[in-house]
C-alpha cells in the first residue's frame, strides 16, 4: 500500500506550481506561496492519481481545456481547502454575540421593523458554527426563524453535505458542554447526529466569496461571522471579501474575525468596538466615521493621567 504522502514520483515544475497558484488565486482566493509548495503538490497530486491522468500538466489541461474542466475544479477546492473546526470555538466570542450583539438587536426590534436579526457564518466548513450560533440563540430563549435567522455559506460543497447532514466525530466537540450535546445530538455508532429542530435553523448555501453576481442574491446582514478564513487568501482578495462585507451588513452590523486576524492595512471603513467580552468590528452608523483601529490601540497604551482634560 503506498503512503498517502506519496506523489509517486510527481513533481510540481516551477512553471506548473506558478499556473496552478494563479488558478487557484484567481477562483477561490486561496494564497499558495513557496512555503506552502509542497502542500499543494501532494493535493494536486492526489487528484492527479484518482483520475489516471500521468502528470499535472495533463490535469491543468483537464481543468481549463476540456468538458470536464467546470465540474473538476470545485473537485480541486475540496481538497485544497483546510476545515478544522468544532463547535463552539473561540467561544468567549460567540457569548458576545448572543449576550451583547444580540441583546441590543432585540432591545432595538422595532426599529428594525420586527425583522430577524440576519447572521452569516461566510466560510462555515462542516457545519460547526452556524450550529454553535443557532444552540446559543435557542439557549438565550430566541425563537429560531422569528427572532433570528442564521445562514451559513462554503465554497466546499463537500463541507456543505457533510454540514447538511449533521453527523460529527467526538473532535468536534472539544469544547461543547455535555448537556448541550445531549440535548440537540442524538448518538448512533460513536457518531453524533444533529437533531432536525436545529438542523433546520441553518440555511446552508454554496458561495464562493469572490463571485459578486451570486454574492447579489444574499440579503443584508446583522451579523457576518468569517473567522479564520481570510488569513489564507492574499492581500488583495482580503480587502475585496472584507469590502464585499462592508457592502452585504446593514448600518450598525457586525464582522466578527478570527482572534488571529485583523483589519490593520485591509480596511478603514469599519471601527473597532470594545464589548465585555470580546473586541468585533462594527460598519459605522451613517453620520459616523470609522475609528482608526492604531489610533485605538495607541490611545489604549497611554498612561491614564495623558487622557486627563481630554474628551472621550
Amino acid at each position: 500500500m503506498k503512503s498517502p504522502l506519496t506523489n509517486d514520483g510527481l513533481t510540481l515544475t516551477d512553471t506548473e506550481f506558478r499556473m496552478f497558484a494563479d488558478l487557484i488565486r484567481k477562483h477561490s482566493g486561496l494564497d499558495f506561496d513557496e512555503a506552502s509548495r509542497f502542500l499543494l503538490e501532494r493535493r494536486l497530486a492526489r487528484r492527479v492519481r484518482e483520475l489516471e491522468l500521468g502528470s499535472f500538466a495533463a490535469y491543468h489541461y483537464r481543468i481549463r481545456n476540456s468538458s470536464s474542466g467546470p465540474d473538476e475544479l470545485p473537485n480541486l477546492i475540496d481538497e485544497l481547502t483546510t476545515n478544522e473546526t468544532y463547535f463552539f470555538r473561540e467561544y468567549g466570542q460567540l457569548r458576545a454575540l448572543i449576550d451583547e450583539i444580540f441583546e441590543e438587536l432585540q432591545f432595538d426590534r422595532e426599529k428594525r421593523g420586527g425583522r430577524p436579526i440576519n447572521v452569516w457564518s461566510a466560510g462555515c466548513s462542516s457545519g460547526e458554527e452556524p450550529y454553535s450560533v443557532a444552540m446559543l440563540a435557542r439557549e438565550a430563549g430566541l425563537k429560531p426563524g422569528v427572532d433570528v435567522h442564521v445562514y451559513a455559506s462554503d465554497i466546499s460543497r463537500r463541507m456543505l453535505s457533510k454540514a447538511r447532514k449533521g453527523v460529527y466525530r467526538e473532535a468536534s466537540f472539544r469544547e461543547t458542554d455535555p448537556h448541550l450535546r445531549e440535548k440537540y445530538f442524538i448518538e448512533k455508532d460513536r457518531l453524533w447526529q444533529i437533531s432536525d429542530d436545529l438542523k433546520r435553523d441553518v440555511d446552508f448555501i454554496h458561495l464562493n466569496l469572490l463571485n459578486n453576481s451570486k454574492m447579489a442574491l444574499l440579503r443584508t446582514m446583522d451579523v457576518i461571522l468569517c473567522r479564520n478564513v481570510i488569513i489564507y487568501f492574499d492581500i488583495d482578495t482580503k480587502c475585496q471579501v472584507i469590502e464585499t462585507f462592508y457592502e452585504k451588513l446593514r448600518p450598525g452590523g457586525h464582522l466578527l474575525l478570527g482572534h488571529s486576524e485583523s483589519l490593520i492595512n485591509l480596511s478603514t471603513s469599519f471601527e473597532l468596538r470594545h464589548l465585555r467580552r470580546d473586541m468585533v468590528y462594527r460598519r459605522p452608523l451613517p453620520g459616523m466615521d470609522a475609528a482608526n483601529p492604531w489610533n485605538i490601540a495607541a490611545a489604549a497604551a497611554l498612561p491614564r493621567s495623558d487622557h486627563d482634560g481630554i474628551d472621550e
